[in-house]
Protein backbone atom coordinates (compact mmCIF):
# COMPACT_ATOMS: atom_id res chain seq x y z
CA UNK A 1 0.00 0.00 0.00
CA UNK A 2 1.13 3.55 -0.68
CA UNK A 3 2.22 5.95 2.07
CA UNK A 4 1.54 9.69 1.89
CA UNK A 5 3.92 12.21 3.41
CA UNK A 6 4.78 15.84 2.80
CA UNK A 7 3.88 19.50 3.19
CA UNK A 8 1.00 20.98 1.17
CA UNK A 9 1.43 24.68 0.45
CA UNK A 10 -0.96 24.81 -2.53
CA UNK A 11 -4.26 23.88 -0.91
CA UNK A 12 -7.14 25.43 -2.91
CA UNK A 13 -8.09 28.89 -1.66
CA UNK A 14 -11.30 28.94 0.36
CA UNK A 15 -14.35 28.90 -1.91
CA UNK A 16 -16.71 30.63 0.52
CA UNK A 17 -14.35 33.52 1.23
CA UNK A 18 -13.48 33.87 -2.47
CA UNK A 19 -17.17 34.19 -3.44
CA UNK A 20 -17.81 36.79 -0.76
CA UNK A 21 -14.66 38.81 -1.44
CA UNK A 22 -15.69 39.18 -5.09
CA UNK A 23 -19.29 40.11 -4.26
CA UNK A 24 -18.21 42.64 -1.63
CA UNK A 25 -15.68 44.05 -4.08
CA UNK A 26 -18.52 44.67 -6.54
CA UNK A 27 -20.30 46.82 -3.92
CA UNK A 28 -17.27 48.55 -2.38
CA UNK A 29 -16.28 51.98 -3.68
CA UNK A 30 -12.76 51.95 -5.09
CA UNK A 31 -10.26 49.22 -5.97
CA UNK A 32 -10.54 45.83 -4.28
CA UNK A 33 -7.53 43.50 -4.50
CA UNK A 34 -8.08 39.84 -3.60
CA UNK A 35 -4.95 37.75 -3.06
CA UNK A 36 -5.09 33.95 -3.42
CA UNK A 37 -8.49 33.93 -5.11
CA UNK A 38 -9.81 30.48 -6.00
CA UNK A 39 -9.37 29.22 -9.56
CA UNK A 40 -12.13 26.62 -9.09
CA UNK A 41 -15.04 26.57 -11.53
CA UNK A 42 -17.57 27.84 -8.96
CA UNK A 43 -15.60 30.95 -8.03
CA UNK A 44 -14.83 31.68 -11.66
CA UNK A 45 -18.59 31.57 -12.28
CA UNK A 46 -19.04 34.37 -9.74
CA UNK A 47 -16.45 36.53 -11.52
CA UNK A 48 -18.03 35.84 -14.91
CA UNK A 49 -21.49 36.82 -13.64
CA UNK A 50 -20.10 40.07 -12.16
CA UNK A 51 -18.34 40.88 -15.45
CA UNK A 52 -21.58 40.23 -17.35
CA UNK A 53 -23.14 42.86 -15.06
CA UNK A 54 -20.51 45.44 -15.96
CA UNK A 55 -18.09 45.10 -13.04
CA UNK A 56 -14.52 45.85 -14.17
CA UNK A 57 -12.04 43.21 -13.02
CA UNK A 58 -8.89 41.40 -14.04
CA UNK A 59 -7.11 38.26 -12.88
CA UNK A 60 -3.35 37.76 -12.68
CA UNK A 61 -1.19 34.81 -11.69
CA UNK A 62 1.80 35.84 -9.58
CA UNK A 63 4.79 33.47 -9.36
CA UNK A 64 5.84 32.63 -5.80
CA UNK A 65 9.54 32.70 -4.78
CA UNK A 66 9.61 28.96 -4.08
CA UNK A 67 7.65 28.03 -7.19
CA UNK A 68 3.95 27.81 -7.82
CA UNK A 69 1.52 30.66 -8.42
CA UNK A 70 -1.07 32.70 -6.55
CA UNK A 71 -4.14 34.17 -8.24
CA UNK A 72 -4.82 37.87 -7.73
CA UNK A 73 -8.10 39.58 -8.65
CA UNK A 74 -8.39 43.39 -8.93
CA UNK A 75 -11.87 44.92 -9.11
CA UNK A 76 -13.08 48.48 -9.73
CA UNK A 77 -16.48 49.67 -8.52
CA UNK A 78 -18.28 52.92 -7.88
CA UNK A 79 -20.09 51.37 -4.91
CA UNK A 80 -23.76 50.41 -4.58
CA UNK A 81 -25.75 50.25 -7.82
CA UNK A 82 -22.62 49.91 -9.95
CA UNK A 83 -24.01 46.91 -11.83
CA UNK A 84 -25.56 47.27 -15.27
CA UNK A 85 -28.30 45.27 -16.96
CA UNK A 86 -26.83 42.07 -18.43
CA UNK A 87 -27.36 41.36 -22.11
CA UNK A 88 -28.25 37.69 -21.53
CA UNK A 89 -29.20 35.28 -18.72
CA UNK A 90 -26.44 35.03 -16.12
CA UNK A 91 -24.84 31.57 -16.23
CA UNK A 92 -23.90 30.29 -12.76
CA UNK A 93 -22.89 26.84 -14.08
CA UNK A 94 -22.83 24.47 -11.07
CA UNK A 95 -22.44 27.16 -8.40
CA UNK A 96 -25.39 27.42 -6.02
CA UNK A 97 -23.37 29.96 -4.02
CA UNK A 98 -23.17 32.24 -7.06
CA UNK A 99 -26.87 31.96 -7.83
CA UNK A 100 -28.14 32.46 -4.29
CA UNK A 101 -25.83 35.21 -3.08
CA UNK A 102 -25.84 37.11 -6.38
CA UNK A 103 -29.64 37.20 -6.17
CA UNK A 104 -29.36 39.40 -3.08
CA UNK A 105 -27.35 42.01 -5.00
CA UNK A 106 -29.51 41.83 -8.13
CA UNK A 107 -32.67 42.40 -6.07
CA UNK A 108 -31.47 45.95 -5.42
CA UNK A 109 -30.65 46.77 -9.06
CA UNK A 110 -33.21 48.73 -11.13
CA UNK A 111 -33.38 46.23 -13.98
CA UNK A 112 -34.49 42.69 -14.79
CA UNK A 113 -32.00 39.82 -14.66
CA UNK A 114 -32.23 36.05 -15.00
CA UNK A 115 -29.99 33.53 -13.20
CA UNK A 116 -29.53 30.09 -14.77
CA UNK A 117 -27.18 27.15 -14.26
CA UNK A 118 -26.15 23.76 -15.54
CA UNK A 119 -28.49 20.75 -15.51
CA UNK A 120 -27.73 19.98 -11.85
CA UNK A 121 -28.16 23.53 -10.54
CA UNK A 122 -31.43 23.99 -12.46
CA UNK A 123 -32.92 21.20 -10.33
CA UNK A 124 -31.97 22.65 -6.94
CA UNK A 125 -34.61 24.38 -4.76
CA UNK A 126 -34.61 28.18 -4.95
CA UNK A 127 -37.74 29.10 -2.99
CA UNK A 128 -35.44 30.17 -0.16
CA UNK A 129 -34.19 32.93 -2.49
CA UNK A 130 -37.66 34.12 -3.40
CA UNK A 131 -39.27 34.50 0.04
CA UNK A 132 -36.97 37.05 1.75
CA UNK A 133 -36.37 39.13 -1.38
CA UNK A 134 -40.12 39.37 -2.04
CA UNK A 135 -40.61 40.61 1.53
CA UNK A 136 -38.09 43.35 0.78
CA UNK A 137 -39.94 44.50 -2.31
CA UNK A 138 -38.20 42.76 -5.20
CA UNK A 139 -40.18 40.80 -7.78
CA UNK A 140 -38.69 37.30 -7.94
CA UNK A 141 -40.16 34.47 -10.00
CA UNK A 142 -39.10 30.81 -10.32
CA UNK A 143 -40.03 27.81 -12.43
CA UNK A 144 -43.30 25.96 -11.59
CA UNK A 145 -41.20 23.58 -9.45
CA UNK A 146 -39.55 26.45 -7.51
CA UNK A 147 -36.20 26.00 -9.23
CA UNK A 148 -34.16 28.17 -11.60
CA UNK A 149 -34.41 30.08 -13.84
CA UNK A 150 -34.56 32.82 -11.21
CA UNK A 151 -36.01 35.98 -12.74
CA UNK A 152 -35.41 39.10 -10.65
CA UNK A 153 -37.02 42.48 -11.29
CA UNK A 154 -34.99 44.57 -8.89
CA UNK A 155 -35.68 47.93 -7.29
CA UNK A 156 -33.60 50.67 -5.70
CA UNK A 157 -36.31 50.99 -3.05
CA UNK A 158 -35.78 47.76 -1.11
CA UNK A 159 -37.37 47.78 2.33
CA UNK A 160 -35.48 46.78 5.49
CA UNK A 161 -36.58 43.48 6.93
CA UNK A 162 -36.38 41.29 10.00
CA UNK A 163 -36.06 37.80 8.56
CA UNK A 164 -35.71 34.52 10.42
CA UNK A 165 -34.00 31.80 8.42
CA UNK A 166 -36.33 28.77 8.16
CA UNK A 167 -33.31 26.44 7.92
CA UNK A 168 -29.62 27.09 8.68
CA UNK A 169 -28.06 28.49 5.51
CA UNK A 170 -25.05 30.76 5.22
CA UNK A 171 -25.93 31.39 1.56
CA UNK A 172 -29.44 32.64 2.34
CA UNK A 173 -28.16 34.66 5.31
CA UNK A 174 -25.65 36.27 2.96
CA UNK A 175 -28.12 37.01 0.15
CA UNK A 176 -30.43 38.77 2.64
CA UNK A 177 -27.45 40.73 4.00
CA UNK A 178 -26.31 41.77 0.51
CA UNK A 179 -29.82 42.96 -0.35
CA UNK A 180 -30.22 44.69 3.03
CA UNK A 181 -27.05 46.74 2.46
CA UNK A 182 -29.06 48.62 -0.19
CA UNK A 183 -32.25 49.03 1.89
CA UNK A 184 -33.37 52.30 3.44
CA UNK A 185 -32.99 51.29 7.10
CA UNK A 186 -31.59 48.62 9.40
CA UNK A 187 -32.31 44.93 8.76
CA UNK A 188 -31.89 41.92 11.00
CA UNK A 189 -31.24 38.34 9.89
CA UNK A 190 -32.04 35.83 12.63
CA UNK A 191 -30.70 32.28 12.75
CA UNK A 192 -31.65 29.62 15.28
CA UNK A 193 -28.61 27.50 14.49
CA UNK A 194 -25.20 29.00 13.67
CA UNK A 195 -23.89 28.84 10.10
CA UNK A 196 -20.58 29.98 8.62
CA UNK A 197 -20.03 33.64 9.44
CA UNK A 198 -17.65 34.88 6.71
CA UNK A 199 -20.08 37.51 5.43
CA UNK A 200 -20.48 39.08 8.87
CA UNK A 201 -16.72 39.13 9.45
CA UNK A 202 -15.84 40.51 6.03
CA UNK A 203 -18.47 43.25 6.15
CA UNK A 204 -17.81 44.06 9.81
CA UNK A 205 -21.47 43.46 10.75
CA UNK A 206 -22.53 43.39 14.38
CA UNK A 207 -24.30 40.36 15.82
CA UNK A 208 -26.57 40.07 18.82
CA UNK A 209 -27.26 37.02 20.96
CA UNK A 210 -30.99 36.83 21.66
CA UNK A 211 -32.41 35.65 25.03
CA UNK A 212 -33.81 32.46 23.51
CA UNK A 213 -30.42 31.40 22.12
CA UNK A 214 -30.98 32.63 18.58
CA UNK A 215 -28.59 35.07 16.94
CA UNK A 216 -29.33 38.24 14.97
CA UNK A 217 -27.03 39.68 12.32
CA UNK A 218 -27.62 43.44 12.11
CA UNK A 219 -27.25 45.02 8.66
CA UNK A 220 -27.26 48.81 8.38
CA UNK A 221 -28.69 50.07 5.10
CA UNK A 222 -27.03 52.39 2.61
CA UNK A 223 -23.76 52.85 4.45
CA UNK A 224 -20.97 53.07 1.91
CA UNK A 225 -18.46 50.21 1.87
CA UNK A 226 -14.86 51.28 1.37
CA UNK A 227 -12.76 49.00 -0.84
CA UNK A 228 -10.03 47.09 0.97
CA UNK A 229 -7.69 44.18 0.25
CA UNK A 230 -8.68 40.59 1.02
CA UNK A 231 -6.48 37.52 1.57
CA UNK A 232 -8.08 34.11 0.98
CA UNK A 233 -6.69 31.29 3.17
CA UNK A 234 -6.70 27.59 2.34
CA UNK A 235 -10.14 25.96 2.11
CA UNK A 236 -10.93 23.75 5.15
CA UNK A 237 -13.57 21.90 3.13
CA UNK A 238 -10.85 20.92 0.64
CA UNK A 239 -8.44 20.16 3.48
CA UNK A 240 -10.78 17.52 4.89
CA UNK A 241 -9.99 15.13 2.03
CA UNK A 242 -6.23 15.30 2.59
CA UNK A 243 -6.75 15.10 6.35
CA UNK A 244 -8.73 11.90 5.82
CA UNK A 245 -5.99 10.54 3.54
CA UNK A 246 -3.32 11.14 6.18
CA UNK A 247 -5.42 9.61 8.94
CA UNK A 248 -6.47 6.52 7.00
CA UNK A 249 -3.32 5.31 5.26
CA UNK A 250 -0.83 3.57 7.56
CA UNK A 251 2.48 5.40 8.03
CA UNK A 252 1.25 8.68 6.52
CA UNK A 253 1.93 12.21 7.82
CA UNK A 254 0.72 15.32 6.03
CA UNK A 255 1.14 19.02 6.87
CA UNK A 256 -1.39 21.49 5.42
CA UNK A 257 -0.22 25.11 5.47
CA UNK A 258 -2.29 28.29 5.95
CA UNK A 259 -5.75 26.73 6.32
CA UNK A 260 -8.82 28.70 7.41
CA UNK A 261 -9.64 27.59 10.97
CA UNK A 262 -12.82 29.67 11.38
CA UNK A 263 -14.81 27.85 14.12
CA UNK A 264 -17.91 27.81 11.90
CA UNK A 265 -15.94 25.83 9.32
CA UNK A 266 -13.80 23.53 11.47
CA UNK A 267 -16.54 21.54 13.18
CA UNK A 268 -15.56 18.40 11.31
CA UNK A 269 -12.09 18.59 12.86
CA UNK A 270 -13.63 18.54 16.34
CA UNK A 271 -15.53 15.38 15.36
CA UNK A 272 -12.35 13.75 14.08
CA UNK A 273 -10.50 14.63 17.29
CA UNK A 274 -13.34 13.18 19.37
CA UNK A 275 -13.03 9.99 17.29
CA UNK A 276 -9.34 9.71 18.21
CA UNK A 277 -7.69 11.29 15.17
CA UNK A 278 -4.06 12.45 15.45
CA UNK A 279 -4.40 16.13 14.46
CA UNK A 280 -2.27 19.05 15.68
CA UNK A 281 -2.16 22.79 14.90
CA UNK A 282 0.78 25.17 14.48
CA UNK A 283 1.36 28.79 13.45
CA UNK A 284 -2.17 29.86 14.46
CA UNK A 285 -2.99 33.53 13.79
CA UNK A 286 -5.75 35.90 12.66
CA UNK A 287 -5.76 37.56 9.22
CA UNK A 288 -8.60 39.84 8.17
CA UNK A 289 -10.76 38.57 11.02
CA UNK A 290 -10.30 34.92 10.01
CA UNK A 291 -8.43 32.34 12.08
CA UNK A 292 -5.63 30.69 10.04
CA UNK A 293 -3.07 28.02 10.87
CA UNK A 294 -1.22 24.86 9.81
CA UNK A 295 -2.76 21.40 10.30
CA UNK A 296 -0.61 18.32 10.93
CA UNK A 297 -2.22 14.87 10.56
CA UNK A 298 -0.80 11.39 10.92
CA UNK A 299 -2.11 7.85 10.75
CA UNK A 300 -3.50 6.22 13.85
CA UNK A 301 -5.15 2.83 14.43
CA UNK A 302 -7.36 3.99 17.32
CA UNK A 303 -10.25 5.67 15.47
CA UNK A 304 -13.75 5.29 16.93
CA UNK A 305 -16.94 5.32 14.80
CA UNK A 306 -18.46 8.74 14.12
CA UNK A 307 -22.15 9.20 15.00
CA UNK A 308 -23.91 12.51 14.28
CA UNK A 309 -27.40 13.27 15.62
CA UNK A 310 -27.15 16.89 16.83
CA UNK A 311 -28.80 19.42 14.48
CA UNK A 312 -26.26 22.09 15.45
CA UNK A 313 -23.38 19.81 14.51
CA UNK A 314 -25.03 18.90 11.19
CA UNK A 315 -25.42 22.58 10.28
CA UNK A 316 -21.74 23.16 11.02
CA UNK A 317 -20.38 20.28 8.92
CA UNK A 318 -22.92 19.89 6.12
CA UNK A 319 -20.32 20.07 3.31
CA UNK A 320 -17.91 17.64 4.97
CA UNK A 321 -20.44 14.90 5.75
CA UNK A 322 -19.70 12.76 2.65
CA UNK A 323 -15.99 12.62 3.54
CA UNK A 324 -16.70 12.04 7.24
CA UNK A 325 -19.00 9.15 6.37
CA UNK A 326 -16.48 7.55 4.04
CA UNK A 327 -13.69 8.15 6.56
CA UNK A 328 -15.57 6.53 9.44
CA UNK A 329 -16.63 3.60 7.26
CA UNK A 330 -13.08 2.97 6.02
CA UNK A 331 -11.53 3.33 9.48
CA UNK A 332 -14.10 1.46 11.58
CA UNK A 333 -16.75 -0.10 9.34
CA UNK A 334 -19.39 2.07 11.00
CA UNK A 335 -21.03 5.52 10.73
CA UNK A 336 -24.40 7.03 11.65
CA UNK A 337 -26.12 10.30 10.64
CA UNK A 338 -29.49 11.91 11.39
CA UNK A 339 -31.12 15.36 10.86
CA UNK A 340 -29.36 15.95 7.53
CA UNK A 341 -32.27 16.21 5.07
CA UNK A 342 -30.53 19.15 3.38
CA UNK A 343 -27.96 16.73 1.94
CA UNK A 344 -30.62 15.54 -0.48
CA UNK A 345 -30.74 18.96 -2.19
CA UNK A 346 -27.03 19.57 -2.75
CA UNK A 347 -25.22 19.05 -6.08
CA UNK A 348 -26.60 15.52 -5.80
CA UNK A 349 -28.71 13.61 -3.29
CA UNK A 350 -25.64 13.07 -1.16
CA UNK A 351 -27.35 10.64 1.21
CA UNK A 352 -28.30 8.22 -1.57
CA UNK A 353 -25.02 8.82 -3.40
CA UNK A 354 -22.83 7.94 -0.40
CA UNK A 355 -24.95 4.91 0.50
CA UNK A 356 -24.99 3.53 -3.05
CA UNK A 357 -21.24 3.87 -3.46
CA UNK A 358 -20.38 2.48 -0.02
CA UNK A 359 -22.51 -0.56 -0.86
CA UNK A 360 -20.51 -0.91 -4.09
CA UNK A 361 -17.42 -1.03 -1.89
CA UNK A 362 -18.85 -3.88 0.18
CA UNK A 363 -20.38 -1.98 3.11
CA UNK A 364 -23.82 -2.77 4.51
CA UNK A 365 -25.89 0.40 4.98
CA UNK A 366 -29.33 1.53 6.13
CA UNK A 367 -30.79 4.67 4.52
CA UNK A 368 -33.23 7.03 6.27
CA UNK A 369 -35.08 10.14 5.03
CA UNK A 370 -32.71 12.35 7.05
CA UNK A 371 -29.51 10.31 7.02
CA UNK A 372 -28.09 6.81 6.97
CA UNK A 373 -26.13 4.22 8.92
CA UNK A 374 -23.12 2.17 7.89
CA UNK A 375 -23.43 -1.11 9.77
CA UNK A 376 -20.31 -3.02 8.73
CA UNK A 377 -18.18 -4.03 5.80
CA UNK A 378 -19.75 -7.24 4.63
CA UNK A 379 -17.53 -8.06 1.64
CA UNK A 380 -14.44 -6.99 -0.28
CA UNK A 381 -15.26 -6.74 -4.00
CA UNK A 382 -12.64 -7.94 -6.47
CA UNK A 383 -11.67 -6.15 -9.63
CA UNK A 384 -12.52 -2.58 -10.50
CA UNK A 385 -15.47 -1.01 -8.67
CA UNK A 386 -17.52 1.59 -10.56
CA UNK A 387 -18.27 4.69 -8.48
CA UNK A 388 -21.13 6.92 -9.65
CA UNK A 389 -20.21 10.51 -8.76
CA UNK A 390 -23.54 12.05 -9.88
CA UNK A 391 -21.62 15.11 -11.18
CA UNK A 392 -20.83 15.98 -7.54
CA UNK A 393 -17.28 17.04 -6.69
CA UNK A 394 -17.51 16.02 -3.01
CA UNK A 395 -18.75 12.53 -3.83
CA UNK A 396 -15.93 12.12 -6.36
CA UNK A 397 -13.21 13.25 -3.94
CA UNK A 398 -14.57 11.23 -1.02
CA UNK A 399 -14.39 7.99 -2.96
CA UNK A 400 -11.03 8.84 -4.52
CA UNK A 401 -9.74 8.92 -0.92
CA UNK A 402 -11.62 5.69 -0.15
CA UNK A 403 -9.77 4.01 -3.05
CA UNK A 404 -6.45 4.84 -1.38
CA UNK A 405 -7.61 3.89 2.12
CA UNK A 406 -9.12 0.56 1.06
CA UNK A 407 -6.38 -0.08 -1.54
CA UNK A 408 -9.06 -0.73 -4.15
CA UNK A 409 -9.30 -0.07 -7.86
CA UNK A 410 -12.19 2.38 -8.29
CA UNK A 411 -13.40 3.90 -11.56
CA UNK A 412 -14.94 7.33 -10.90
CA UNK A 413 -17.75 8.09 -13.38
CA UNK A 414 -16.93 11.79 -13.83
CA UNK A 415 -13.74 12.65 -11.97
CA UNK A 416 -13.36 15.89 -13.92
CA UNK A 417 -16.12 17.43 -11.76
CA UNK A 418 -13.50 17.73 -9.00
CA UNK A 419 -12.29 20.85 -10.81
CA UNK A 420 -15.33 22.68 -9.40
CA UNK A 421 -13.48 23.14 -6.10
CA UNK A 422 -10.10 21.36 -6.18
CA UNK A 423 -8.43 21.57 -9.63
CA UNK A 424 -5.08 20.14 -8.46
CA UNK A 425 -6.57 17.35 -6.30
CA UNK A 426 -4.95 14.37 -8.03
CA UNK A 427 -1.65 16.20 -8.58
CA UNK A 428 -1.38 16.92 -4.84
CA UNK A 429 -2.10 13.31 -3.92
CA UNK A 430 0.50 12.03 -6.36
CA UNK A 431 3.00 14.54 -4.98
CA UNK A 432 2.45 13.19 -1.44
CA UNK A 433 3.22 9.58 -2.34
CA UNK A 434 6.30 8.68 -0.32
Amino acid sequence: MKVFKGVVTTLPPDKSISHRAALIGALAKGTTEITNFSGGYDNQSTLEVLQACGIRLRQELDTLPGGGTVRRVCMESDGFWSLSCPAAPLMCNNSGSTMRMMAGILAAQPFESVLVGDESLMKRPMRRIQDPLTLMGADVSLSPTNTAPVTIRGTRELKPVTYELPVPSAQVKSLVAFAALHADGESRVIESLPSRNHTELMLGLHTEELPDGRRAVIVPGRQEIAARPFYVPGDPSAACFLIALGLLVKGSEIVLKDVCLNPTRAGYIALLLDAGAAIMFENERTVGGEAIGDIIVSWTDSIQPIRISDKRVVADIIDEIPMLAVFSACATGEFELHHAEELRTKESDRISAVVANLEQCGFRCEEYPDGFRVVARASQPSGSVKIECFHDHRIAMSFAIAAEALDMDMALSDAEVIGVSFPNFFDLIRGLEA
